[in-house]
Formats: C-alpha cells, sequence, structure tokens
C-alpha cells in the first residue's frame, strides 16, 4: 500500500486485496515470492504486486542476512495481469 510513495508518479489505489504467498524449494535452497493485488477499479496494480514481491524479498534477506550475506535477490517479473487499458497479459511459459 506504500508503492505511491515509492515510485515517482504512481499513484494509490485503493486495493481489496493483497496476498503474498512463499515457496521454500529447499533443493536450490532458495524462496519463490508470488503477489497478488485486486481493486475494484479500472487501473492496472502490477506495480503494486512488483513493489509487494519486492519488498517480500528485502525482508527476507534482512532476517536471514546473519547466517548468509551472500544471498542473493533474483528475477522480479509480472507473471500475469487482467483488466485496466491494456487488457490481459501473461507471460510466456518458460520464463518464470
Amino acid at each position: 500500500k506504500q508503492c505511491s510513495q515509492l515510485i515517482p508518479l504512481c499513484h494509490p489505489l485503493m486495493l481489496s486485496s493483497v496476498a503474498v504467498d512463499l515457496s521454500l524449494d529447499q533443493e536450490s535452497n532458495c524462496v519463490d515470492i508470488f503477489a497478488t493485488c485486486k481493486l475494484s477499479g479500472q487501473t492496472g496494480v502490477e506495480m503494486e504486486a512488483l513493489t509487494a514481491a519486492s519488498v517480500s524479498a528485502l525482508t527476507i534477506y534482512d532476517m536471514c542476512k546473519a547466517v548468509d550475506k551472500g544471498m542473493v535477490i533474483g528475477e522480479i517479473c509480472l507473471l500475469e495481469k487482467s483488466g485496466g487499458r491494456s487488457g490481459h497479459y501473461q507471460r510466456a511459459t518458460g520464463l518464470e
């Protein structure tokens, strides 16, 4: 909900739902983060979802840095978006 304060020219939105889900992959020692944002308006919320995923990754780094300062925050990408002026978008398979 702080996206508009972090990103220039990003206007505040009345979000109806924000969910952040974490998935631990013990074999590769990584955490997958999935953020989902919803609102009832007609504008897109991709920046809010990307911000939620990014801040979640920074939070995990902060909590784990005492154990491993060599952690890497990897790819952050939009997987799917619906609604808004630009319509539906789904990232091509195999790029996640």
